[in-house]
């Protein structure tokens, strides 16, 4: 999976990616246009699941789930017409699952907003503003062509993508994301429009920059802008992300403790949530498997059937799939043992047409 990380300048987009990423490869010095060439990292999303399974197994070896993370280059008003070079960085990200918007909720006067004041939502609209002439630009070039190549040769695929095009143009004109369409197409005509890699059809998840002082109304902050962009919407605190980067795990939640405590707060917001609701917003889950070697998370789309997910191991797995063997994670936890899940019947023997369930622990089998 990949995701991009988009923001004014002066959010904290880049403290944030090098607290996702767990390094200094993105430069976050305090003044506008810093970052140039994208930054990309692959993130291990480390989940205790795989700790546990690894644990029962006494695996040798751990395999998380990974994400791709790219820390693009500022946006600015007009960066769709090529403001300092924005229209360059608006065509990095097409080719991704998901987009992160940061959106800057803290006040610092040290750190100076590009638009001198702390609107979120003034920047979500800069930002998608730009994301939607981009895509209109882009239909204004290929429209035309396409309508004219249909009345010509009578192709229906052709026919069609106009009609689906036209649906797209109507909606951004109307200044709206496209990603509401999304819905409404069909397989067949989401592969057709699925070479323009429309920026606006991709998901969109909001990321709240903000204090620690904050934090204590995380919650509320975060309903309020669900309500408002009707999205789906992640509080992070990217500079006290960045003052835990380099605490070990114990160290970390230790600090995270105190902070409960002094913040008189019951949930202390994490990149951990930011990776989750990424995840469930791209359709993407991931189940295990688990054996002395390797304890490994593998992705793969939600409602994938058995087959299907056998497939992400290899590819010609789907093919030779004869039968699964799934256990339930919290019901191998509660024996921590396979032999004992199987003699407990936990351990039970699915076919082709079993729907993988996010958390299952399965065992393939092929008639190779």
């Amino acid at each position: 999976m990949k995701i991009w990380i988009v923001g004014l300048p002066n959010v904290g987009k880049s403290t944030l990616f090098n607290a996702l990423t767990k390094s200094y490869s993105a430069p976050a010095e305090n003044f506008p246009f810093c970052t140039i060439d994208p930054n990309v990292w692959i993130v291990q999303v480390k989940d205790t699941r795989v700790d546990k399974l690894a644990e029962i197994s006494q695996s040798k070896k751990k395999v998380y789930a990974h994400i791709e993370f790219v820390d693009i280059a500022w946006l600015v008003k007009w960066a769709s017409k090529g403001e300092w070079l924005g229209n360059k960085f608006l065509s990095h990200i097409r080719e991704v699952d998901a987009i992160v918007q940061v959106l800057r909720y803290f006040q610092d006067t040290d750190v100076v907003h590009v638009e001198w004041t702390i609107d979120p939502l003034r920047d979500v609209e800069i930002i998608n503003t730009e994301l939607i002439m981009a895509d209109l630009e882009q239909i204004d070039r290929h429209l035309p062509a396409i309508a004219k190549r249909w009345q010509v040769a009578w192709n229906k695929d052709d026919h069609k993508l106009a009609e689906i095009l036209g649906k797209i143009q109507q909606v951004l004109q109307q200044w709206k994301i496209a990603h509401s369409l999304k819905e409404y197409l069909s397989d067949e005509e989401l592969k057709l429009i699925k070479p323009y890699n429309f920026l606006t059809m991709k998901p969109f998840i909001y990321a709240i920059n903000v204090s620690q002082e904050d934090l204590a109304s995380a919650h509320h902050i975060a309903d309020d802008f669900m309500i408002k962009l009707q999205s789906p919407v992640s509080i992070v605190s990217a500079k006290l992300e960045s003052e835990m980067m380099d605490m070990s795990n114990d160290e970390k939640q230790e600090f995270i403790t105190e902070l409960l405590s002094i913040d008189k707060v019951t949930h202390i917001p994490t990149l951990d949530d930011l990776i989750s609701i990424t995840f469930n917003k791209v359709w993407l889950m991931y189940y295990f498997t688990t054996w002395e070697k390797e304890t490994k998370a593998w992705t793969i789309p939600l409602n994938s059937t058995a087959p299907q997910a056998a497939w992400a191991i290899h590819t010609d797995f789907e093919r030779w799939f004869i039968k699964a063997d799934v256990v339930k994670y919290s019901d191998l936890l509660s024996v921590w043992s396979r032999s004992k899940a199987r003699d407990w019947w936990l351990l039970k023997m699915q076919w082709k047409d079993y729907i993988v369930q996010d958390w299952d622990v399965m065992i393939f089998k092929f008639n190779v």
